[in-house]
């Protein structure tokens, strides 16, 4: 059995961790019975380096795009509360409330030093989890319950441009600049370059739709999600490669400066093909935002829990049950749960802050039923 009354494991000590170790706590779990495995104790060190080498400045998300358990106070209330206006209350209501990445870590470190995190963390990599009666053995220990928050795998980048910076890797800007995608992080390099006096060259697969979240609003919703739950396997994988298209918000806040660079023979288009790399060898730096490398299979752990345990997948995706559980390793005695990006069979946008609250909420209640 687990040491010292343990009951509780996170594989993974980033955002989607601290938000799962967030609500075992404010559901009663005391420090003592649930232990992180991670190789980061502070669990904001990976995505604040990745946001700092975008010059990433407002989040995405909205004022509940935070890491506590409880949906009140969002950032926007907290923010009013700080500065003593409306104004972010009347922005969240109209949903164009936006928290600067500065206040969301303030909330993110605030949240970890109440918590007791440092009592629970565990400096190891865990690379097996091993299916026995009543729980899962991992490090060490025999545990009933096992929320799996590895996050992303490693950086993507097309291999004919492998030689070039990642987005989110700390770099400047060269006097020209070709940025490969069309997503969040290149919208924001391209708006970088241009800042930095760069020319710049968009090298893109196909164009980005515009959206204010990652995922439409719907998918966000009760009635959404139960009608994604609802569909059949090919409708559901379907449904999250077309959620897949590179996306980033509308407003002339992207669009003049890009509007203004295009006039000046600044900023051109190029679609990407066999000849990309080539249109890519006249600017001096090549900066490629292109995300991370998608699937289980490039998460060593997990790719180790299907071929071990047979796991069920479906066209690229682990299957789940509608709170983030695996099905075939879940019962009224332990639980085996899956937060971030492995997650979006039960919630698309589980890469989101809210789809790390998403698996959180649903870990929960199975640990506190069974307590």
């Amino acid at each position: 059995m687990s040491r010292g009354g343990e009951r509780c494991a996170i594989v993974g000590s980033g955002l989607a961790a601290l938000a799962g170790y967030a609500a075992l706590r404010r559901g009663g779990l005391r420090p003592e019975e649930i232990v992180v495995f991670g190789t980061h104790d502070d669990p904001t060190e990976v995505w604040r380096m990745r946001a700092a080498s975008i010059r990433q400045r407002r989040m995405r998300s909205e004022s509940d795009g935070h890491l506590a358990a409880a949906a009140f106070p969002g950032l926007a209330v907290r923010e009013a509360v700080r500065r003593g206006t409306p104004a972010p209350l009347i922005a969240s209501i109209a949903n164009r409330y936006h928290p600067s990445v500065a206040a969301f870590l303030a909330h993110a470190n605030a949240l970890r030093a109440r918590s007791g995190w440092e009592r629970s963390f565990r400096s190891r990599r865990i690379d097996r989890i091993v299916p026995v009666d009543g729980g899962f053995e991992l490090g060490g220990g025999t545990f009933a319950h096992v929320l799996v928050a590895t996050g992303h795998p490693a950086l993507a980048k097309p291999a004919a441009f492998a030689n070039a910076v990642h987005a989110y890797e700390p770099h400047e800007y060269a006097s020209s600049v070709a940025v490969v995608g069309a997503g969040m992080a290149a919208a924001t390099e391209w708006l970088n370059a241009l800042a930095a006096g760069s020319e710049v060259v968009s090298i893109r697969r196909r164009e980005p739709l515009r959206r204010p979240l990652n995922v439409p609003r719907p998918f966000f919703s009760k009635r959404g999600l139960a009608a994604f739950h609802a569909a059949p396997p090919e409708r559901r994988a379907a449904t999250l490669r077309e959620l897949s298209t590179p996306s980033y918000p509308a407003g002339s806040a992207w669009d003049a400066p890009i509007d203004a660079a295009m006039a000046d023979g600044r900023f051109r288009v190029v679609r990407a093909s066999s000849d990309a790399a080539q249109t890519s060898r006249g600017c001096e730096q090549v900066i490629c935002a292109t995300g991370f490398e998608q699937g289980w299979e490039r998460d060593p752990l997990l790719a180790d829990l299907v071929e071990r345990a047979g796991v069920a997948t479906h066209d690229g995706w682990i299957v789940l049950a509608p709170d983030s559980t695996v099905p075939d390793l879940t019962d009224k005695t332990r639980t085996l749960a899956i937060a971030g990006v492995a997650g979006q069979w039960a919630f698309p946008a589980a890469d989101t802050i809210a789809g790390a609250k998403y698996a959180a909420h649903g870990f929960l209640r199975r640990a506190c039923r069974t307590r």
